[in-house]
Protein backbone atom coordinates (compact mmCIF):
# COMPACT_ATOMS: atom_id res chain seq x y z
CA UNK A 1 0.00 0.00 0.00
CA UNK A 2 1.58 2.30 -0.35
CA UNK A 3 5.55 6.56 -1.72
CA UNK A 4 3.90 3.21 -0.08
CA UNK A 5 3.58 5.61 1.02
CA UNK A 6 1.63 8.11 -0.55
CA UNK A 7 -1.39 5.27 -0.49
CA UNK A 8 -0.67 3.79 -3.74
CA UNK A 9 -1.63 0.25 -4.13
CA UNK A 10 -0.32 -2.78 -5.41
CA UNK A 11 -1.56 -4.39 -8.55
CA UNK A 12 -3.93 -7.30 -8.17
CA UNK A 13 -2.27 -10.81 -9.27
CA UNK A 14 -4.08 -12.70 -11.86
CA UNK A 15 -5.28 -16.26 -10.76
CA UNK A 16 -2.91 -17.66 -13.54
CA UNK A 17 -0.14 -15.40 -12.51
CA UNK A 18 -0.48 -16.28 -9.15
CA UNK A 19 -0.74 -20.01 -10.42
CA UNK A 20 2.89 -19.39 -12.58
CA UNK A 21 4.56 -17.34 -9.45
CA UNK A 22 3.37 -20.93 -7.26
CA UNK A 23 4.45 -23.17 -9.81
CA UNK A 24 8.01 -21.34 -10.25
CA UNK A 25 10.79 -21.19 -8.24
CA UNK A 26 13.94 -20.19 -7.35
CA UNK A 27 16.60 -23.10 -7.14
CA UNK A 28 16.32 -22.51 -3.39
CA UNK A 29 20.08 -23.14 -3.17
CA UNK A 30 22.06 -22.32 -0.47
CA UNK A 31 25.60 -20.88 -0.42
CA UNK A 32 28.57 -22.91 -1.09
CA UNK A 33 29.74 -23.90 1.95
CA UNK A 34 33.13 -24.67 -0.01
CA UNK A 35 33.28 -21.33 -1.11
CA UNK A 36 35.16 -18.75 1.19
CA UNK A 37 34.04 -15.47 1.12
CA UNK A 38 36.32 -12.86 -0.42
CA UNK A 39 35.87 -9.43 1.44
CA UNK A 40 37.89 -7.67 -1.12
CA UNK A 41 36.07 -9.25 -4.33
CA UNK A 42 34.78 -6.50 -6.19
CA UNK A 43 30.86 -7.85 -6.79
CA UNK A 44 27.91 -5.80 -7.93
CA UNK A 45 24.07 -6.20 -6.28
CA UNK A 46 20.96 -5.08 -7.78
CA UNK A 47 18.25 -3.74 -4.89
CA UNK A 48 15.23 -2.87 -5.68
CA UNK A 49 12.34 -0.70 -3.17
CA UNK A 50 9.03 1.05 -3.81
CA UNK A 51 8.89 4.31 -2.99
CA UNK A 52 9.29 8.41 -3.86
CA UNK A 53 11.91 10.39 -4.57
CA UNK A 54 12.65 11.11 -0.89
CA UNK A 55 13.27 7.75 -0.50
CA UNK A 56 15.42 7.07 -3.13
CA UNK A 57 17.31 10.24 -1.63
CA UNK A 58 17.60 8.54 1.48
CA UNK A 59 19.02 5.50 -0.22
CA UNK A 60 21.23 6.86 -2.17
CA UNK A 61 22.48 8.21 1.24
CA UNK A 62 22.63 4.64 2.87
CA UNK A 63 24.20 3.03 0.09
CA UNK A 64 27.05 5.66 0.10
CA UNK A 65 27.43 5.12 3.72
CA UNK A 66 27.58 1.67 3.49
CA UNK A 67 30.21 1.91 0.55
CA UNK A 68 32.65 3.90 3.10
CA UNK A 69 32.72 0.71 4.71
CA UNK A 70 32.76 -1.88 1.49
CA UNK A 71 33.77 -0.29 -1.36
CA UNK A 72 33.89 -3.54 -3.12
CA UNK A 73 30.32 -3.99 -3.40
CA UNK A 74 28.91 -2.17 -5.77
CA UNK A 75 25.09 -1.59 -5.02
CA UNK A 76 22.81 -0.73 -7.85
CA UNK A 77 19.24 0.31 -6.72
CA UNK A 78 15.85 0.83 -8.64
CA UNK A 79 12.25 2.18 -7.83
CA UNK A 80 9.10 2.30 -8.62
CA UNK A 81 5.77 2.84 -6.87
CA UNK A 82 3.89 -0.13 -5.01
CA UNK A 83 1.59 -1.85 -7.80
CA UNK A 84 4.86 -1.27 -10.41
CA UNK A 85 7.11 -2.81 -7.87
CA UNK A 86 5.14 -6.40 -7.50
CA UNK A 87 4.37 -6.49 -10.75
CA UNK A 88 8.12 -6.31 -11.59
CA UNK A 89 8.67 -8.81 -8.84
CA UNK A 90 6.33 -11.20 -9.47
CA UNK A 91 7.47 -11.81 -13.30
CA UNK A 92 11.31 -12.41 -11.82
CA UNK A 93 10.13 -14.69 -9.33
CA UNK A 94 8.53 -16.74 -12.15
CA UNK A 95 12.12 -16.41 -14.31
CA UNK A 96 14.10 -17.29 -10.91
CA UNK A 97 15.80 -13.63 -11.58
CA UNK A 98 15.29 -11.89 -8.76
CA UNK A 99 16.97 -8.56 -7.20
CA UNK A 100 20.06 -9.81 -4.66
CA UNK A 101 18.39 -7.74 -2.25
CA UNK A 102 14.58 -5.85 -1.96
CA UNK A 103 12.26 -4.37 0.23
CA UNK A 104 9.90 -6.71 0.90
CA UNK A 105 6.49 -7.29 2.74
CA UNK A 106 4.90 -9.95 5.05
CA UNK A 107 1.57 -10.31 2.94
CA UNK A 108 3.72 -12.09 0.45
CA UNK A 109 6.14 -14.29 2.64
CA UNK A 110 3.64 -17.17 2.01
CA UNK A 111 4.17 -17.08 -1.49
CA UNK A 112 7.80 -16.27 -2.14
CA UNK A 113 9.01 -17.83 0.64
CA UNK A 114 7.28 -21.48 -0.01
CA UNK A 115 7.94 -21.19 -3.95
CA UNK A 116 11.36 -21.20 -2.78
CA UNK A 117 12.28 -17.79 -4.14
CA UNK A 118 13.80 -16.10 -0.79
CA UNK A 119 16.87 -17.24 1.27
CA UNK A 120 17.72 -18.94 4.05
CA UNK A 121 18.91 -16.18 6.34
CA UNK A 122 20.04 -18.70 8.91
CA UNK A 123 22.66 -19.76 5.69
CA UNK A 124 24.27 -16.17 5.98
CA UNK A 125 24.00 -15.69 9.60
CA UNK A 126 27.62 -15.23 9.72
CA UNK A 127 26.93 -11.90 7.74
CA UNK A 128 23.52 -10.58 10.11
CA UNK A 129 22.85 -10.05 13.26
CA UNK A 130 19.30 -11.15 14.54
CA UNK A 131 20.36 -10.42 18.11
CA UNK A 132 18.78 -6.60 17.56
CA UNK A 133 15.56 -7.62 16.73
CA UNK A 134 12.82 -8.69 19.80
CA UNK A 135 11.43 -12.24 19.16
CA UNK A 136 7.69 -10.90 17.94
CA UNK A 137 9.24 -8.73 14.99
CA UNK A 138 11.43 -11.51 14.31
CA UNK A 139 8.60 -13.72 13.51
CA UNK A 140 6.99 -11.43 11.09
CA UNK A 141 9.79 -12.62 8.92
CA UNK A 142 9.86 -15.79 9.33
CA UNK A 143 8.15 -18.96 8.39
CA UNK A 144 8.00 -22.46 9.17
CA UNK A 145 10.91 -21.68 11.65
CA UNK A 146 12.53 -20.54 8.94
CA UNK A 147 14.19 -16.68 8.78
CA UNK A 148 13.15 -15.70 5.23
CA UNK A 149 13.35 -11.23 5.97
CA UNK A 150 14.30 -8.81 8.20
CA UNK A 151 11.80 -5.65 9.08
CA UNK A 152 13.34 -1.96 8.77
CA UNK A 153 10.62 -1.03 11.53
CA UNK A 154 7.24 -1.25 12.37
CA UNK A 155 4.14 0.98 12.68
CA UNK A 156 0.73 1.27 14.15
CA UNK A 157 -2.39 2.17 12.28
CA UNK A 158 -3.56 5.25 13.02
CA UNK A 159 -6.05 8.25 12.51
CA UNK A 160 -4.18 11.44 10.75
CA UNK A 161 -5.96 15.05 10.98
CA UNK A 162 -4.62 17.95 9.33
CA UNK A 163 -4.39 20.49 11.57
CA UNK A 164 -4.19 23.53 9.17
CA UNK A 165 -7.48 22.82 7.37
CA UNK A 166 -9.86 22.42 10.95
CA UNK A 167 -7.94 25.64 12.11
CA UNK A 168 -8.89 27.53 8.98
CA UNK A 169 -12.24 26.11 8.84
CA UNK A 170 -12.67 26.69 12.76
CA UNK A 171 -13.86 22.93 13.55
CA UNK A 172 -12.04 21.21 16.24
CA UNK A 173 -9.92 17.77 16.18
CA UNK A 174 -11.69 14.75 16.65
CA UNK A 175 -11.13 12.70 19.81
CA UNK A 176 -9.26 9.34 19.20
CA UNK A 177 -10.56 5.82 20.02
CA UNK A 178 -14.55 6.52 19.89
CA UNK A 179 -17.20 4.50 18.19
CA UNK A 180 -17.26 4.35 14.52
CA UNK A 181 -20.27 5.80 14.87
CA UNK A 182 -18.91 9.03 16.28
CA UNK A 183 -15.86 9.40 14.09
CA UNK A 184 -19.03 9.36 11.27
CA UNK A 185 -20.70 11.85 13.21
CA UNK A 186 -17.31 14.18 13.14
CA UNK A 187 -16.42 13.71 9.64
CA UNK A 188 -20.39 15.02 8.77
CA UNK A 189 -19.99 17.90 10.27
CA UNK A 190 -17.00 18.91 9.01
CA UNK A 191 -18.14 18.21 5.26
CA UNK A 192 -21.26 20.03 5.90
CA UNK A 193 -19.33 23.60 7.88
CA UNK A 194 -17.09 23.09 4.73
CA UNK A 195 -19.35 22.58 1.84
CA UNK A 196 -16.75 19.60 1.31
CA UNK A 197 -13.81 21.56 0.68
CA UNK A 198 -12.54 20.48 2.07
CA UNK A 199 -14.54 16.52 3.32
CA UNK A 200 -14.29 15.35 6.67
CA UNK A 201 -12.27 12.06 5.26
CA UNK A 202 -12.17 8.93 3.02
CA UNK A 203 -14.40 6.02 2.95
CA UNK A 204 -12.45 4.20 5.58
CA UNK A 205 -14.33 0.68 4.62
CA UNK A 206 -12.49 0.87 1.60
CA UNK A 207 -9.31 -0.63 3.48
CA UNK A 208 -8.84 -4.08 4.69
CA UNK A 209 -7.11 -2.80 7.75
CA UNK A 210 -10.01 -1.25 9.48
CA UNK A 211 -12.07 -4.36 8.83
CA UNK A 212 -9.13 -5.87 10.99
CA UNK A 213 -9.37 -3.72 13.18
CA UNK A 214 -13.15 -4.84 13.50
CA UNK A 215 -12.23 -8.53 13.78
CA UNK A 216 -9.61 -8.23 16.19
CA UNK A 217 -11.73 -6.40 18.53
CA UNK A 218 -13.87 -9.35 18.85
CA UNK A 219 -11.12 -12.15 18.90
CA UNK A 220 -11.15 -12.67 15.08
CA UNK A 221 -7.79 -12.45 12.20
CA UNK A 222 -8.67 -11.93 8.76
CA UNK A 223 -7.14 -14.98 8.49
CA UNK A 224 -6.02 -18.13 10.42
CA UNK A 225 -2.55 -20.23 11.61
CA UNK A 226 -3.13 -22.61 8.84
CA UNK A 227 -3.29 -19.69 5.89
CA UNK A 228 -7.36 -19.35 5.66
CA UNK A 229 -9.87 -16.65 5.71
CA UNK A 230 -10.68 -16.19 9.43
CA UNK A 231 -13.71 -14.19 8.52
CA UNK A 232 -17.39 -14.77 6.94
CA UNK A 233 -19.50 -13.42 4.46
CA UNK A 234 -22.24 -12.07 6.64
CA UNK A 235 -19.34 -10.07 8.67
CA UNK A 236 -17.71 -8.49 5.44
CA UNK A 237 -21.17 -7.57 4.21
CA UNK A 238 -21.64 -6.14 7.74
CA UNK A 239 -18.74 -4.00 7.31
CA UNK A 240 -19.20 -2.92 4.07
CA UNK A 241 -22.91 -1.97 4.47
CA UNK A 242 -21.46 0.03 7.33
CA UNK A 243 -20.16 2.79 5.02
CA UNK A 244 -23.56 3.28 3.13
CA UNK A 245 -24.15 6.37 5.65
CA UNK A 246 -20.73 7.83 4.95
CA UNK A 247 -20.72 7.03 1.15
CA UNK A 248 -23.21 9.42 0.29
CA UNK A 249 -21.89 12.89 0.71
CA UNK A 250 -20.08 12.77 4.01
CA UNK A 251 -16.76 10.89 2.54
CA UNK A 252 -14.50 12.65 -0.51
CA UNK A 253 -16.38 11.14 -4.19
CA UNK A 254 -14.39 8.15 -5.28
CA UNK A 255 -14.19 9.91 -8.57
CA UNK A 256 -13.01 13.06 -6.80
CA UNK A 257 -10.42 10.32 -5.27
CA UNK A 258 -9.34 8.36 -9.14
CA UNK A 259 -8.60 12.32 -10.48
CA UNK A 260 -6.57 12.68 -7.68
CA UNK A 261 -4.35 9.69 -7.62
CA UNK A 262 -1.29 9.37 -7.40
CA UNK A 263 -2.09 11.46 -3.97
CA UNK A 264 -4.94 10.34 -1.79
CA UNK A 265 -7.29 13.09 -0.96
CA UNK A 266 -5.65 14.06 2.64
CA UNK A 267 -2.58 13.80 0.74
CA UNK A 268 -4.43 16.36 -1.61
CA UNK A 269 -5.13 18.70 1.01
CA UNK A 270 -8.68 17.58 -0.18
CA UNK A 271 -9.92 15.45 3.20
CA UNK A 272 -9.03 16.69 6.80
CA UNK A 273 -8.56 13.00 8.11
CA UNK A 274 -6.99 9.49 6.66
CA UNK A 275 -6.47 6.80 8.09
CA UNK A 276 -2.85 4.93 7.21
CA UNK A 277 0.16 3.34 9.05
CA UNK A 278 1.98 5.55 11.39
CA UNK A 279 5.04 5.92 9.44
CA UNK A 280 3.32 7.53 6.92
CA UNK A 281 3.36 10.74 8.48
CA UNK A 282 6.15 12.07 6.30
CA UNK A 283 4.75 11.62 3.47
CA UNK A 284 1.59 13.79 4.17
CA UNK A 285 3.34 16.54 5.32
CA UNK A 286 5.19 16.61 2.26
CA UNK A 287 2.01 15.82 -0.21
CA UNK A 288 0.12 18.11 1.77
CA UNK A 289 2.08 21.04 2.67
CA UNK A 290 0.34 21.15 5.71
CA UNK A 291 2.69 22.50 8.84
CA UNK A 292 0.78 20.66 11.53
CA UNK A 293 -1.15 17.04 11.20
CA UNK A 294 -1.98 15.13 13.97
CA UNK A 295 -2.49 11.31 14.86
CA UNK A 296 -5.23 10.14 17.34
CA UNK A 297 -5.96 6.54 17.68
CA UNK A 298 -8.74 5.09 15.22
CA UNK A 299 -12.39 4.38 15.96
CA UNK A 300 -12.26 0.95 18.01
CA UNK A 301 -15.51 -1.75 17.59
CA UNK A 302 -15.28 -2.41 21.43
CA UNK A 303 -13.68 -0.55 24.47
CA UNK A 304 -10.74 -2.33 26.06
CA UNK A 305 -10.25 -4.72 22.85
CA UNK A 306 -6.25 -5.08 21.94
CA UNK A 307 -7.19 -4.77 18.45
CA UNK A 308 -3.92 -2.57 17.33
CA UNK A 309 -0.65 -4.85 16.65
CA UNK A 310 2.74 -3.33 15.66
CA UNK A 311 3.00 -3.86 11.77
CA UNK A 312 6.41 -4.87 10.95
CA UNK A 313 5.52 -5.42 6.71
CA UNK A 314 8.02 -3.84 5.43
CA UNK A 315 11.08 -6.17 5.30
CA UNK A 316 14.10 -6.92 3.56
CA UNK A 317 14.74 -9.69 1.73
CA UNK A 318 17.25 -11.99 -0.45
CA UNK A 319 17.10 -13.91 -3.35
CA UNK A 320 17.69 -17.35 -3.37
CA UNK A 321 19.19 -17.12 -6.80
CA UNK A 322 21.59 -14.27 -5.92
CA UNK A 323 25.28 -15.16 -6.89
CA UNK A 324 26.50 -13.02 -3.86
CA UNK A 325 24.77 -14.21 -0.84
CA UNK A 326 27.61 -12.80 1.70
CA UNK A 327 27.71 -9.67 0.04
CA UNK A 328 23.85 -9.32 -0.22
CA UNK A 329 23.79 -10.36 3.74
CA UNK A 330 26.11 -7.54 4.30
CA UNK A 331 23.82 -4.84 2.37
CA UNK A 332 21.07 -6.26 4.37
CA UNK A 333 22.46 -6.29 7.69
CA UNK A 334 23.78 -2.56 6.78
CA UNK A 335 19.87 -1.67 5.73
CA UNK A 336 17.90 -3.01 8.80
CA UNK A 337 20.85 -3.08 11.58
CA UNK A 338 23.57 0.14 10.77
CA UNK A 339 22.98 3.57 13.14
CA UNK A 340 23.40 5.04 9.46
CA UNK A 341 20.02 3.68 8.59
CA UNK A 342 18.77 5.37 11.78
CA UNK A 343 20.14 8.42 11.21
CA UNK A 344 19.22 8.60 7.51
CA UNK A 345 15.69 6.93 7.76
CA UNK A 346 14.15 7.71 11.20
CA UNK A 347 11.00 6.43 11.04
CA UNK A 348 9.80 6.86 7.54
CA UNK A 349 10.61 3.09 7.00
CA UNK A 350 8.78 2.58 9.94
CA UNK A 351 9.74 3.10 14.06
CA UNK A 352 13.39 1.36 13.92
CA UNK A 353 12.83 -2.46 14.78
CA UNK A 354 16.40 -3.04 15.60
CA UNK A 355 18.08 -1.51 18.40
CA UNK A 356 21.11 -0.94 17.03
CA UNK A 357 19.23 0.95 14.45
CA UNK A 358 17.15 2.80 16.71
CA UNK A 359 20.47 4.03 18.51
CA UNK A 360 21.38 5.99 15.74
CA UNK A 361 17.88 7.17 15.03
CA UNK A 362 17.40 11.39 16.57
CA UNK A 363 13.86 11.14 17.39
CA UNK A 364 12.79 14.67 17.26
CA UNK A 365 9.94 16.23 14.73
CA UNK A 366 8.27 13.84 13.15
CA UNK A 367 9.61 10.86 14.08
CA UNK A 368 8.99 11.76 17.65
CA UNK A 369 5.68 12.39 17.08
CA UNK A 370 5.33 9.19 15.51
CA UNK A 371 7.01 7.68 18.86
CA UNK A 372 5.15 9.66 20.95
CA UNK A 373 1.99 7.97 19.00
CA UNK A 374 2.64 4.65 19.73
CA UNK A 375 3.98 4.84 23.11
CA UNK A 376 0.20 6.49 23.84
CA UNK A 377 -1.45 3.86 22.83
CA UNK A 378 0.89 0.58 24.35
CA UNK A 379 -2.36 -0.35 26.40
CA UNK A 380 -4.16 -0.77 23.42
CA UNK A 381 -1.18 -3.14 21.46
CA UNK A 382 -2.67 -6.34 21.39
CA UNK A 383 -0.48 -9.75 19.68
CA UNK A 384 0.54 -9.58 16.02
CA UNK A 385 -1.62 -11.70 13.54
CA UNK A 386 -0.90 -14.85 11.94
CA UNK A 387 1.42 -14.95 8.90
CA UNK A 388 -0.32 -13.48 6.28
CA UNK A 389 -1.90 -16.22 3.47
CA UNK A 390 -0.55 -16.47 0.88
CA UNK A 391 -1.67 -14.56 -1.61
CA UNK A 392 -2.69 -12.01 0.82
CA UNK A 393 -1.16 -8.41 -1.49
CA UNK A 394 -3.82 -9.50 -4.26
CA UNK A 395 -6.63 -10.32 -1.54
CA UNK A 396 -6.08 -6.96 -0.37
CA UNK A 397 -6.05 -4.96 -3.46
CA UNK A 398 -9.04 -6.60 -4.41
CA UNK A 399 -10.68 -5.50 -1.35
CA UNK A 400 -9.43 -2.21 -2.11
CA UNK A 401 -11.00 -2.29 -5.60
CA UNK A 402 -14.19 -3.70 -4.62
CA UNK A 403 -14.31 -0.38 -1.87
CA UNK A 404 -13.77 1.77 -4.54
CA UNK A 405 -16.66 0.14 -7.31
CA UNK A 406 -19.13 0.29 -4.06
CA UNK A 407 -18.08 4.06 -3.31
CA UNK A 408 -18.62 4.70 -7.78
CA UNK A 409 -21.86 2.64 -7.25
CA UNK A 410 -21.03 0.33 -9.79
CA UNK A 411 -21.47 -2.86 -7.38
CA UNK A 412 -24.07 -4.05 -4.16
CA UNK A 413 -22.34 -5.26 -1.17
CA UNK A 414 -23.78 -8.47 -1.98
CA UNK A 415 -21.94 -8.58 -5.51
CA UNK A 416 -19.01 -7.27 -3.67
CA UNK A 417 -18.89 -9.72 -0.88
CA UNK A 418 -19.55 -12.51 -3.68
CA UNK A 419 -16.80 -11.23 -5.63
CA UNK A 420 -14.45 -11.12 -2.79
CA UNK A 421 -15.03 -14.31 -1.83
CA UNK A 422 -14.45 -16.07 -5.67
CA UNK A 423 -11.47 -14.67 -5.55
CA UNK A 424 -10.20 -15.69 -2.39
CA UNK A 425 -11.19 -19.17 -3.44
CA UNK A 426 -9.23 -18.86 -6.34
CA UNK A 427 -6.05 -17.70 -4.08
CA UNK A 428 -6.52 -19.72 -2.05
CA UNK A 429 -6.98 -22.91 -4.21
Amino acid sequence: MPSRRTLLAVSALTASAALVLAGCSGSGDTPDPGKSFDPDEKVTLDFAFWGNDDRASRYNDLIAAFNEKYPNITVNPSFSDYPSFWEKRQTEAAGGNLPDVFQFSDSYLRQYAQSNNLLDLATVSDYIDTTTFEDSLLGTGALDGVQYSLPTGYSLWANFVNDDLLSAAGIDAPEGGTSAADFDDWMASVTDATGGNPYGGTDYTQRIQNFELVLRANGENLYTDDGELGFTKDELSDFWTSGDSIRDGVTIPQQTLEELSPKSGFGASATASEMSWSNFLGGYLADSGASSISMIAPPIAKKGAKDLYRQAGLQVAISANTEHPEAAALFLDFVVNSADAGEIFGTTLGYPASSSKLAGTTLEGVDKQVADYIDSQADRIGDAPPVPVAGYGSLEQKFWDLGKELGLGSISVDDAVSQFFSEADTVLG
